[in-house]
């Protein structure tokens, strides 16, 4: 199930310096970032086996995920805000704002079989998820 996460973010005259650790279970093996185009939708996939880690270093999005159990809705609008998705966490990412740059660790390495393309047919169906 997804969990929002507050990280450890440590100020100084200097900047602030934000810590990712111990978020992710294993080694994160991958790494990617997703420039949001205004109006324009990502994702729309679980995973068989891989943990990801999503944080908006830049600017604001929505992620609606959905499992077996829920559909719930994040705002990622802090660099200090990390979502941390299970791999039978459903996930799509939309309203950017305009110059927004997402973050994603992943505790594997690309394998375009460890995606799933249905969504949870017992759950909203992804054609009418949260507003």
């Amino acid at each position: 199930m997804a969990q929002l996460i507050q990280l450890d973010t440590f100020e100084s005259d200097a900047g602030d310096l934000t810590v990712f650790e111990k978020i992710l279970p294993g080694e994160i093996k991958r790494v990617f970032y997703i420039r949001g185009e205004a109006g324009h939708e990502r994702g729309g996939h679980r995973h068989l086996q891989t943990w990801q880690a999503l944080i908006c270093i830049s600017g604001t999005c929505r992620v609606v995920v959905e499992n077996t159990e829920t559909q719930e809705e994040f705002f990622l609008n802090s660099p200090e805000k990390c979502l941390l998705l299970a791999p039978e966490d459903w996930h799509v990412m939309n309203q950017f704002e305009e110059g927004s740059i997402l973050l994603v660790l992943a505790n594997t390495h690309y394998d375009k079989d460890d995606y799933v393309f249905e969504p949870y047919p017992q759950l909203m169906s992804y054609d009418n998820p949260i507003s």
